[in-house]
């Protein structure tokens, strides 16, 4: 693209690099070996989320290299910076999890910051793990810089007897183990097998389910977030991301253009019909916070409500993001969603024509079972449900993707941590039918709403994964399956009726209705409220301290600022 289509006098780097009172600012410019024409264009930061934390995250430095050739070819001068990491995978079942949720926001702050500080212009933004995919489109929609996402894609499968596995199976392992169904040599054999590559964990987790997110919403172009982390075409998604950013500057497309009421509606509904995460029910409202809409988890709900489930992705299906993509990707997903009035076409995207028009030449793929047409789902509802009742005025979540049954009853167990209810299960101690209740795990109580995979895996594993419930106010792995209920709301640090429940409470969990209660009245509970003292928070300082401070309900995506509402001036607008 020709230079000269770019009025820099209208971008935010005219503040650094423009005027004989830039001198100084210019300097610095020159000391890295750019030259003029490079400092008067401009400038697309280039963020990652590369760190050596875990495969997830490995290969997005190299795949930023090509992003740079893509901006550069294009007339724009690229600057890449990277961000931190908190990996699910590696800070799982211990007290690194309550890093993890806290780390979206500092994802989101840290990109805001590096944009502010030095004045760019656009974003191509980089992420391979849970909580760095919504972090960096957060920073997207809050800079409102034109903007486009880029996933470094999934892990291959790994083999172990004949069969491809992934980390969960792993995960799953452990309870086996625990209860002598697997030997110590055959776990140590697929631990070493499970992950045979670069990419993020290769179900449809809550990495994968994100990235589908950012296609269906816009923010990515069409099949780059499909492709695996290890298939050299990534180069090409990122080159082409990094020509077509100039394009959205020189067009004025900003991530709000896209990032709309009916876009997040879009995300929602592919999510439900790959039977996702249900981690998308806190970062989609996360993501709506900061453009100033309002879309909550009931609105997510909403829409997984009335979505057929049409993709057999693990942990309730057969088939890996590997195998998604060799089938036709997740246009493939899309286009039947599309032509069976599930989508809404006119939405726009970062290649600057709308959903309809994208997916115009995406043919059926009748050679794949992989997907199925949206007139003839696995399920006519989506695999993910939203719930409410006297247990959760604030709603919670459950993914049904795979399960036998969609109703439970039974005694309450309850944990005051997840380390309690992971002693019992791998001790054994709980009975079948019972439910577990974790509880003060939330986004206050936690501190950082931590997943509880750890656990749930070694449930199934031990061969109990329907045979007993499992509710929280935390959250839980896009890899857990199992009659598992998270984001209960208002959570136990706030005094939510979850905090009130006792050892042999009688709890109904109907996902058919969508209702989770407690047989209590009003009266009892009133009584319990009363009685209940709030529990001393064990972080007193620190970046876990501070998040807990000024995080919001799940319900609103565990937000920790005003948002989009509250603004007078994006910072594209300065």
């Amino acid at each position: 693209m020709d230079a000269r289509a770019f009025d820099k006098m209208k971008l935010p780097s005219r503040h650094v690099t423009e005027g004989p009172s830039r001198a100084p600012h210019r300097s610095y410019y020159y000391a890295m070996g750019l030259s003029r024409e490079q400092i008067h264009q401009p400038f697309v930061g280039v963020a990652t989320c590369w760190n050596e934390a875990a495969p997830c995250n490995i290969a997005l430095m190299r795949q930023a290299q090509a992003v740079k050739h893509g901006v550069a070819a294009a007339s724009g001068t690229p600057r890449e910076f990277c961000t931190i990491t908190v990996t699910d995978g590696i800070a799982m079942g211990h007290e690194g999890m309550k890093s993890s949720l806290a780390s979206r926001e500092v994802i989101a702050d840290s990109v805001e910051l590096t944009i502010r500080g030095h004045g760019y212009d656009a974003l191509v933004g980089m992420a391979g793990c849970d909580k760095s995919l919504p972090g960096m489109m957060m920073a997207m929609c809050r800079l409102n810089v034109p903007a486009i996402f880029i996933y470094g894609g999934s892990i291959l499968p790994g083999r172990f007897k004949g069969r491809d596995v992934t980390v969960v199976d792993v995960f799953e392992a452990v309870g086996l183990h625990s209860v002598g169904k697997m030997s110590e040599e055959e776990l140590e054999e697929l631990e070493q097998v499970a992950c045979p590559s670069a990419g993020a964990c290769g179900g449809q987790f809550t990495a994968n389910t994100m990235a589908m997110v950012s296609e269906a919403i816009g923010l990515a172009l069409p099949y780059s977030a499909g492709a695996p982390a290890p298939y050299e075409m990534r180069d090409r998604f990122c080159m082409a991301a990094g020509e077509k950013v100039m394009e959205l500057i020189a067009r004025n497309i900003r991530p709000r253009d896209i990032v709309t009421r009916k876009a997040l509606e879009n995300a929602a509904t592919v999510v439900a019909a790959s039977g996702g995460s249900t981690n998308a029910g806190l970062h989609l409202p996360a993501l709506a916070h900061e453009c100033g809409i309002e879309f909550d988890l009931f609105d997510v709900a909403e829409i997984f409500k009335r979505t057929p489930y049409i993709a057999d992705l693990k942990p309730g299906g057969r088939y890996v993001a590997k195998d998604l993509f060799e089938a036709g990707g997740i246009p493939l997903v899309m286009k039947t969603l599309l032509d069976h009035g599930y989508l809404h076409g006119d939405c726009m995207t970062v290649t600057g024509r709308t959903i309809a028009e994208n997916m115009s030449s995406v043919k059926w793929n009748p050679d794949q079972d992989v997907v199925r047409q949206a007139d003839d789902p696995i399920t006519p509802t989506g695999g993910v449900v939203g719930l409410r009742g006297n247990l959760a005025s604030e709603g919670a979540i459950v993914k049904v993707a795979g399960l036998k049954t969609l109703t439970f009853s039974g005694p309450a167990r309850c944990f005051d941590s997840e380390e309690e209810c992971f002693a019992a299960v791998k001790n054994r101690t709980y009975k079948d039918g019972e439910v577990l209740v974790i509880r003060y795990v939330g986004p206050r109580g936690g501190p950082g709403m931590p997943e509880m995979l750890s656990t749930t895996a070694a449930l199934y594993g031990q061969g109990a994964g329907e045979k007993v419930a499992l509710i929280t106010d935390g959250r839980f792995s896009g890899g857990t399956r199992g009659f598992c209920i998270g984001h209960v709301g208002p959570e136990a640090a706030l005094g939510g009726p979850i905090a009130l429940l006792r050892d042999g409470d009688i709890i109904h969990i109907d996902a058919n209705e969508g209702t989770l209660s407690v047989r209590l009245d009003d009266q009892e509970l009133a009584k319990r409220r009363e009685a209940w003292v709030p529990r001393e928070p064990r972080y007193l300082s620190g970046a876990i301290w501070k998040f807990a401070q000024g995080v919001g309900p799940a319900r609103d995506g565990a937000v920790t600022h005003p948002g989009g509402a509250a603004e007078t001036m994006t910072y594209a607008d300065i």
